[in-house]
């Protein structure tokens, strides 16, 4: 860090620093207290299929908000070019999403007693099936979140980086940036061990409230601010065509326009909130399909948070431009465009508020960690560790049936706990990651949606491969799923090491196919060995496309296709080279 974060450090008060312990030690407590006893994976993973639909509402509003979208999205606004195209993926793309996702999804989900969509998968295609999706849901959860856990690294490193990181920096030798985000990783496995799913609803209900009153908080603060008030506001917004809505231009390369709300936003919202676990799990925790249902479709509500949020973007901009960033602060935005809104949380609000915010952006971030955590945990205990455990558990004379059970309950238990803690320790050192990969996308919330779309849609793919009449096995969505997501891969990324990464996946994947699938025979085996060959041949004429070139690089399709791109290429393939159920 530079001297820029001590001059920001100490206009944060001990005030603000009270508000901060006091209200993660006041989260901690109560979502302890709320969690009751957790003695059976049930309690850990689906809080007993119990909770209110508006508690579950409220959490999957904190998990879709995050401090992802409360400090990236003014910035989105703010930065040159900025405004509110943003806004169509949501008023358009999430509502269609949601209804989808509440009267066809959930009904299915709540037939049979499961703990994710890809258990619904498993049953449907197979055990291998299950396993695929489950590495690709841990694949695409790591990839989104540590783009949210480095954000809030940002934002700590800012008021910590000269004191006490700094100090432990001396101290070790370890960079302020990491102490920030492993400080933040052990607050986050310390809450999910304590009460499993339960205390991760309850505590992103409080969150919810937090992002609710600081953002409507945060916009009156920068109107009283401004001389000329709403007014000033407005007009300086209006002149920079920060409130413009709609987009109606046709380049796939666009990421805000009409198409992507319509159809890439929808697409992509399926796979959010249908089959991510990350949200999908909440959903479990519901009485039944009618309040799993209320639950999704209320959920449409935070669309509040967001609106205001882009106000606060719009507000910072009149804000700044009567009074420009200078010395320090000019130097803190101008290495990280994502400060502005801290900059400002820090800078101009008074004590106490300061502290709120800022406590809400740490709690944003460790909700996010916690709940891909236990999201991760239930689904590799499910998917590996259960029928490992089951097939090596004794049965005899020396324990019943029911003592068998409960010993089965209790090594899930822990095995789940360990699976939090070995997530948590994965996710920091990909969140220390997450800085390089941030240069190629124009914001950090940018970066945080594009990598959930990297494997979003071969899991949308794999829902619909198992729940419509198809008649065809799991072997066909082992084989697409990889290739979808180096589809998406050779999409995004045309340098000449992608191109080499592509190569070099088309060749393995070939050999691996006549290791296995030529090998077992069958009388389908050469037609799916043609259809593998257009696949990858597919693949690698996507990674040499690009839509266009400039002087700083490749233009290429934006984050908002990357689930519709991937999502049909594992369905078609998944069915071209499955073989039919009979054949198995």
């Amino acid at each position: 860090m530079t001297g820029a974060a001590s001059i920001l450090a100490s206009t944060f008060t001990g005030l603000d620093w009270s508000i901060v312990g006091g209200y993660l030690v006041l989260t901690t407590v109560i979502g302890g207290a709320l969690a009751g006893k957790q003695s059976s994976i049930r309690d850990f993973f689906l809080g007993g299929r119990k909770l209110p639909w508006y508690a579950v509402s409220g959490s999957i509003i904190a998990t879709e908000i995050s401090a992802l979208t409360f400090v990236g999205l003014p910035y989105v606004v703010f930065r040159p070019g900025g405004n509110f195209t943003y806004l169509q993926l949501g008023l358009i793309g999430s509502l269609l999403a949601r209804v989808i996702v509440g009267y066809v999804l959930v009904p299915a989900y709540y037939r049979r007693e499961i703990y994710s969509p890809y258990d619904y998968i498993g049953d449907r295609l197979g055990e291998p099936a299950r396993r695929v999706t489950t590495v690709l849901f841990a694949l695409s959860g790591m990839l989104a979140q540590s783009a949210r856990v480095f954000l809030t690294a940002v934002v700590l490193e800012l008021i910590l980086g000269d004191s006490l990181f700094g100090r432990l920096q001396e101290a070790t030798g370890v960079s302020t940036m990491t102490w920030a985000i492993w400080t933040i990783g052990l607050v986050a496995v310390a809450w999910t061990l304590m009460g499993g799913i339960t205390t991760v609803i309850w505590t992103d209900v409080l969150l919810f409230l937090v992002f609710l009153v600081g953002a409507a908080v945060s916009v009156v603060f920068i109107v009283r601010s401004l001389d000329g008030g709403w007014s000033e506001l407005v007009t300086a917004a209006q002149r920079a065509g920060k409130f413009r809505l709609l987009d109606f231009d046709t380049s796939p390369a666009a990421q805000y326009t009409i198409w992507t709300a319509v159809i890439a936003s929808t697409w992509h919202n399926i796979g959010a909130y249908g089959t991510d676990q990350l949200i999908a799990q909440r959903m479990f925790c519901c009485k039944g399909p009618r309040e799993a249902r209320w639950a999704i479709l209320s959920s449409y509500a935070g669309l509040a948070v967001t609106v205001t949020v882009m106000l606060v973007g719009a507000g910072l901009y009149a804000y700044y431009e009567a009074r420009p960033l200078t010395g320090s602060s000019l130097r803190a935005y101008e290495d990280n465009g994502n400060r502005i809104f801290p900059l400002f949380i820090i800078e101009v609000l008074p004590p106490g508020l300061t502290g709120l915010l800022i406590a809400g952006v740490f709690a944003a971030a460790i909700s996010s960690l916690d709940s891909i955590l236990a999201a991760l945990s239930q689904t590799c205990v499910s998917a590996f560790y259960l029928p490992w455990r089951a097939r090596r558990r004794v049965t005899g004379a020396r324990h019943d049936m029911a003592d068998g059970i409960d010993e089965l309950e209790r090594h899930a238990l822990v095995a789940s706990r360990v699976m939090v803690v070995f997530w948590g320790v994965a996710l920091c050192f990909l969140a220390q990651l997450a800085a390089v990969a941030a240069d190629y996308y124009p914001s950090v919330l940018d970066l945080g949606l594009a990598m959930a779309g990297y494997a979003g849609g071969a899991l949308i793919a794999g829902f619909f491969l198992a729940f419509l009449p198809l008649k065809v096995d799991g072997r066909g969505l082992c084989w697409s799923a990889p290739i979808s997501l180096v589809t998406v891969f050779a999409v995004a990324w045309h340098q000449a090491w992608a191109q080499s990464v592509c190569v070099v996946f088309a060749v393995a994947f070939s050999v691996l196919w006549m290791l296995i699938e030529w090998r077992s025979g069958g009388e389908t085996r050469v037609r799916r060995t043609g259809w593998l060959v257009l696949a990858l041949g597919l693949m690698l004429a996507a990674s040499r496309w690009a839509y266009a070139e400039d002087a700083v690089g490749f233009v290429t399709v934006a984050w908002p296709w990357y689930s519709p791109i991937g999502c049909t290429v594992a369905f078609v393939f998944g069915i071209l080279l499955a073989r039919r159920r009979e054949e198995v």
